[in-house]
């Protein structure tokens, strides 16, 4: 079986509902159940560590309180904390998508830049920057919670998160949402990748690039490209599937 067939039957093997649930956890499973981008962005940007302990994080928070105001938030979340992020840094990530959600549509932000030049970097660039201009709040587990602007290829951070979020908003199947599928192209979207998947891409001969740095996403995408050019990215969560479960091929 070539590596695209064998890809392709893992694809379809976890095209299904009942591939998310609390035995084989994801963030996708809370973000599944609201269907909104701004609650969708926070399962995205907590999406680091164990699964198990991120599922746990998501379904403690409270996302009416996008919608509150900012005392409520405060009050609400104050003994809430996760890795890298203190109860402060919570907070005010949730103080800064409810700012966001009242400025601006989240999709509306995105689309108009990254519309100018078919560019997913250029739209996550813009969401970026509009959040650190909403709140002047800063510390080193806010910033990494948000994460920074792209702007080098070689050696630039994988943006995996971000990017995974473009993957649930863009593409439409049993697992991924599809909310914004109207607005961006699936052929424009870039790989999550983080360790694990670079880790994997390499071993199955699908990534030369030493470091797992921007321009690994941009190659890994482009060799996925090869397999199906209008929707590369359908292969991230087959992917990430393999190494979770450890499945030899």
């Amino acid at each position: 079986m070539s590596l695209k067939a064998l890809l392709d039957h893992h694809v379809s093997l976890r095209d299904r509902e009942d591939e998310l649930s609390y035995d084989r956890p994801d963030p996708l499973l809370v973000a599944s159940r609201y269907k909104d981008p701004y609650i969708s962005l926070v399962c995205a940007l907590f999406a680091y560590g164990k699964a198990s302990l991120i599922v746990k994080l998501l379904d403690s928070f409270d996302f009416t309180l996008i919608d509150s105001d900012e005392q409520n938030i405060r009050e609400s979340l104050k003994d809430h904390y996760y890795r890298f992020q203190n109860s402060d840094d919570i907070v005010e990530f949730f103080i800064t998508l409810h700012r966001l959600k009242l400025d601006t549509d989240l999709e509306q932000l995105f689309a108009q830049e990254y519309r100018k030049k078919q560019s997913v970097l250029d739209g996550i660039n813009s969401i970026i920057e509009k959040m650190y201009t909403l709140n002047s709040y800063r510390s080193r587990g806010y910033e990494f919670l948000i994460g920074r602007c792209a702007t080098k290829l070689k050696g630039g951070s994988a943006m995996k998160r971000w990017h995974m979020f473009l993957r649930w908003m863009v593409r439409k199947d049993s697992i991924d949402l599809g909310l914004w599928s109207s607005s961006i192209s699936k052929r424009d979207l870039l790989m999550p990748l983080d360790t694990h998947t670079f880790n994997i891409s390499r071993n199955l001969g699908l990534l030369k690039r030493s470091s797992c740095d921007l321009q690994a996403v941009i190659e890994l995408t482009e060799k996925l490209k090869e397999f199906d050019y209008q929707d590369p990215i359908k292969y991230d969560f087959a992917l990430y599937r393999i190494g979770q479960e450890q499945i030899k091929i």
